[in-house]
């Protein structure tokens, strides 16, 4: 049998949510960025990496269910039989990982557009792979952009072309005035959930 995509049951602000995510810790660009913020220090918030910390540590056995997603969902088209139903008002794609290639955003959009009464939210910083899947299809009408600003403290309010919103992570007594994803569960929130007017996003940096 083949293997099934791996739906994850989210917990901390994301309790009630669920995700289909990937391996953080096997995915090239997510390593680069979190050794290279980490050795030099920089303001690049892959290098406070949540996902990195939970599955080195205390979360170290879901490494073995989002690995086959990696493998499954870079490597070629799913099947129809293998597109999952989602049942959910709102989802999210790569609560861990992180974009891998054009056949990843591929699948993700297929399990988008086989569940059009759901709303999907993707947030990636890989600009180079949404703007070549961009540039010969569309996105669909229930799929949100999220492009997560790598830079802490440094708040991006118009989002690169193709994207709906921006995610972006400051010091606690930065921007306090504008952070609008601090001490709130998405599921009551649902700022990023929903297309609206708002299309900036401030959370202050966690500690892990």
């Amino acid at each position: 049998m083949k293997p099934a995509v791996h739906i994850s049951n989210m917990t901390g602000k994301l309790d009630g949510l669920r995700a289909i995510s990937t391996n953080t810790r096997t995915n090239v660009y997510c390593i680069e960025q979190h050794e290279r913020a980490v050795e030099h220090d920089t303001d690049n918030i892959c290098g406070k990496c949540y996902s990195h910390t939970m599955l080195k540590s205390y979360r170290k056995n879901m490494q073995a269910s989002l690995q086959r997603n990696s493998d499954l969902l870079s490597s070629r088209p799913l099947e129809p039989h293998e597109i999952p139903r989602i049942v959910d008002s709102i989802f999210r794609f790569d609560a861990h990982g992180e974009l891998i290639n054009i056949q990843h955003m591929d699948n993700l959009v297929a399990i988008v557009n086989d569940n059009p009464w759901c709303t999907f939210t993707l947030w990636t910083k890989r600009t180079d792979i949404v703007m070549r899947w961009l540039r010969d299809n569309e996105k669909p009408s229930n799929m949100i952009l999220i492009y997560s600003n790598p830079k802490i403290s440094h708040v991006m309010s118009k989002p690169p072309k193709g994207f709906d919103k921006t995610f972006n992570n400051v010091l606690e007594h930065e921007h306090v005035d504008k952070q609008n994803c601090t001490g709130q569960q998405c599921k009551d929130c649902r700022i990023c959930y929903t297309m609206n007017d708002i299309f900036t996003v401030v959370e202050k940096v966690k500690k892990y």
